[in-house]
């Protein structure tokens, strides 16, 4: 099937490219106009920098295949959990982190395979290795902080994130999985819109200084919009076509995306950090730019599987039959 086969598909990577066309053009236009502060053109173009590299990368491997998409799900997490473990510290508990890298690789492995029960048990099956996996090196002192460490990153990195991948087994997945990466980015960018308009009282101002209630609801609003709109065309004919399930498919993008990017700042106030990464100019490090994808994923996935399912009547156990 082609990559472009689904109308959606289409609109979603069109728009994108004119986004960042567009915002070329008004950067451009601020800078030789003089307008803004050095600095502050800089961040600019060092963001839009970031969005041109980031975009082929996120786009590119759901365009290329179901295969493709899997592995840059892996790839991801993997990445994330370097993230986190290098900032909590838990990266020096070897034995856990050599658990929780392999419990996203089999977790991932388990979407590929197309095995959903293998996928679903290896969440009690992972964090109950975690929970005895250090008692061999007699060290009781800090066992439930590193073990809760270790769940938490398996959790949020493994078993959460791999719902995005798993979506892939579907023929039609890639409308719905271009349009979850668009979401969360509509959904940062509409909630600092509405705050810095509107203004008003802060939301958490001791986890995240920035973000006002007016921002929260306004991107409520706005995501939940273009999200209702948009999975009309994907599943107007289907068990969850009417309206009310299409809003409320877009109401649960756009609150478990703020509520992945307020537990990643309260780890990140926790333990006294602005940013979990540096790899990404003017966003931090990956971690930073895709937590939102972390609780959205699995939400999304048990939300639309509730109605209509994902790969129903594919082929399952591919390698393992």
């Amino acid at each position: 099937m082609s990559a472009f086969a689904h109308p959606v598909t289409v609109w979603i990577v069109g728009a994108t490219l004119a986004v960042v066309a567009t915002a070329a053009l008004v950067i451009g236009g601020l800078s030789l106009a003089g307008r803004g502060t050095p600095a502050f053109r800089r961040e600019l173009w060092l963001r839009l920098g970031s969005w041109c590299v980031l975009l082929p990368l996120m786009i590119g491997p759901v365009l290329a295949g179901r295969e493709w998409t899997i592995l840059a799900v892996t790839l991801l997490g993997l990445l994330c959990y370097r993230e986190y473990a290098r900032a909590t510290g838990l990266f020096r508990e070897r034995v856990l982190s050599a658990v929780v890298v392999l419990g996203i690789l089999f977790v991932n492995f388990a979407a590929l395979d197309h095995w959903y029960g293998f996928f679903v048990a290896l969440w009690p099956l992972t964090v109950s290795l975690l929970a005895v996996a250090s008692i061999p090196q007699d060290r009781p002192e800090g066992y439930i902080q590193r073990v809760g460490l270790a769940v938490l990153g398996y959790m949020l990195f493994g078993a959460g994130l791999a719902h995005l991948g798993y979506m892939a087994n579907d023929p039609g997945y890639r409308p719905i999985v271009l349009l979850l990466l668009t979401a969360v980015a509509l959904n940062d960018v509409a909630a600092f819109t509405c705050g810095k308009i509107l203004g008003g009282p802060k939301l958490l101002p001791a986890t995240s200084p920035n973000k006002t209630i007016a921002g929260a609801l306004g991107a409520v609003v706005v995501t939940g919009s273009v999200v209702a709109l948009i999975a009309h065309s994907l599943f107007g004919t289907t068990p969850m076509g009417g309206w009310f399930w299409l809003l409320l498919l877009g109401v649960l993008v756009s609150v478990a995306g703020q509520a992945g990017d307020l537990m990643l700042s309260s780890i990140k106030r926790d333990i006294g950090i602005k940013d979990m990464g540096v790899v990404l100019p003017g966003h931090g490090g990956i971690l930073d730019r895709f937590n939102s994808l972390l609780l959205v994923s699995p939400a999304v996935f048990h939300f639309i599987g509730y109605f209509v399912g994902f790969g129903l009547d594919e082929p399952t156990r591919i390698f393992t039959q």
